[in-house]
């Protein structure tokens, strides 16, 4: 059973009111002595029984009162951006009413969003004139409350986007409700087609929809009132500061000419092959190390992260090569080499991480040869997925050449990839000749 008011006060007043309590705390209770509370049990159990001992106790306005407690709910918005570019505008017309490209999905506040796009209007009546896009939930939840905001980002540098936007509803209406599975909001007549087809919006046949979904989430707040921040950890600082004043060093290295000292506990317990050198193999203590397979730059990079496990990103930038040069010629790659002599799982990531950022249809087949070269499995599934996809580009480029020449074994996984994309493409009805590509 629940006990409350039905109309316990205007909305409007709720909004527009700050209600508060001056004073400070109500008086509950008038304090009872001791004696006065036997008095008042011992009376209850003679005269009327203990049913009616409650009812003694809250006598003359005299109660009883428990400490208090608080809980406190939080409605917050979380809010997720995803940007849908569609290529080759032009070969989506003509799809018919009520088709549409879908994005990929993407996760705002725990729900799959997508962003829908009808080239040829989403009802009928609109098919000659407007193009429709609608943002759709595509998971399972239900009542799921949220804002949207959709931006058809113009493209020719003057920042004239065109936006709709729902961030800025009235606080009476509230954000929208989605009840189920494939429920959607968006708009039928977005944009008058001919208007678009002439305008900075559609470039080099290409459109750019920016969406933006903010999710209501709810939940109770346990944090206490007082907190002390505790700053992130400053040990890789500390052990860079150890690393560029040489204090306690026992190890040279020499590259190429240039001089190294680093701490071999250190080093053992980052890097398994640096343990086994050091540790495990008997014979002379080594102090002085020549490395022939690495240049200083490189060396200074690995030494940098073994200490801080950060890379220098200005370095990283500022020594990427033109695109008409190899990708193996970057620090990034060496790097990457560096991480697989010496067994640093996490620098190869990293490494990983940054070439993946720059795969071209004319880097890519290199970035493959690269990936496969020093164990890079993650970007080297990256790369396989990205030549599939854009196949009849990347067998025209320089590097795929080298792939057919030095990497047989490379192009043969490529085709099973690419044999893959078909199947998938297939059971979308989608096809695509991949034999006539090669």
């Amino acid at each position: 059973r629940a006990w409350g008011f039905r109309s316990f006060m205007r909305r409007k007043q709720v909004d527009s009111d700050r209600v508060r309590v001056e004073g400070g705390h109500h008086q509950l209770a008038k304090e009872l002595s001791i004696l006065q509370l036997i008095a008042i049990i011992l009376s209850a159990f003679l005269h009327r029984g203990p049913a009616l001992l409650v009812m003694a106790l809250a006598q003359g306005d005299k109660c009883l009162a428990m400490s208090p407690t608080s809980s406190r709910s939080v409605m917050e918005m979380v809010n997720g951006s995803h940007e849908f570019v569609i290529q080759g505008y032009s070969l989506a017309k003509g799809m018919g009413f009520g088709k549409h490209i879908a994005s990929d999905t993407f996760t705002v506040g725990g729900s799959q969003w997508a962003v829908y796009f009808y080239p040829d209007g989403k009802n009928p009546q609109d098919s000659a004139t407007y193009v429709s896009v609608f943002i759709v939930l595509e998971s399972g939840g239900t009542d799921v409350r949220a804002l949207f905001e959709l931006t058809l980002v113009d493209q020719s540098g003057k920042g004239k986007h065109k936006v709709h936007s729902h961030f800025d509803r009235s606080l009476e209406s509230g954000p929208y409700t989605l009840q189920c599975q494939g429920s959607m909001w968006g708009y039928k007549r977005f944009f008058r087609r001919s208007e678009l087809e002439t305008s900075d919006f559609l470039k080099n046949d290409c459109l750019k929809i920016d969406c933006t979904v903010g999710v209501v989430v709810s939940s109770m707040d346990f944090s206490k009132l007082h907190s002390i921040h505790v700053p992130q950890s400053d040990i890789g600082m500390h052990f860079g500061r150890l690393l560029d004043n040489q204090e306690g060093s026992d190890v040279v290295f020499d590259v190429a000419g240039e001089k190294f000292h680093a701490h071999k506990l250190i080093l053992a317990a980052r890097s398994p092959v640096f343990r086994s050198d050091f540790f495990d193999c008997s014979g002379d203590d080594k102090s002085d190390i020549a490395i022939d397979d690495l240049d200083p730059k490189v060396f200074k990079a690995l030494l940098h992260f073994i200490y801080t496990d950060t890379l220098v990103e200005e370095e990283l930038v500022a020594s990427n090569l033109p695109s008409t040069s190899s990708v193996f010629d970057t620090l990034i790659a060496k790097l990457l080499a560096a991480a697989d002599k010496y067994g640093l799982e996490r620098l190869r990531l990293l490494c990983e991480s940054h070439l993946c950022k720059d795969i071209s249809v004319n880097s890519v087949a290199s970035t493959l040869a690269l990936a496969d070269r020093y164990h890079a499995l993650e970007l080297r599934a990256v790369c396989l997925k990205f030549a599939a996809e854009n196949l009849a580009a990347v067998v025209r480029s320089n590097g795929f050449e080298y792939l057919k020449e030095h990497c047989p074994s490379l192009q043969s996984e490529l085709l099973k990839t690419v044999a893959g994309c078909e199947e998938e493409c297939s059971s979308g009805g989608k096809s695509r000749s991949v034999q006539s590509a090669l």
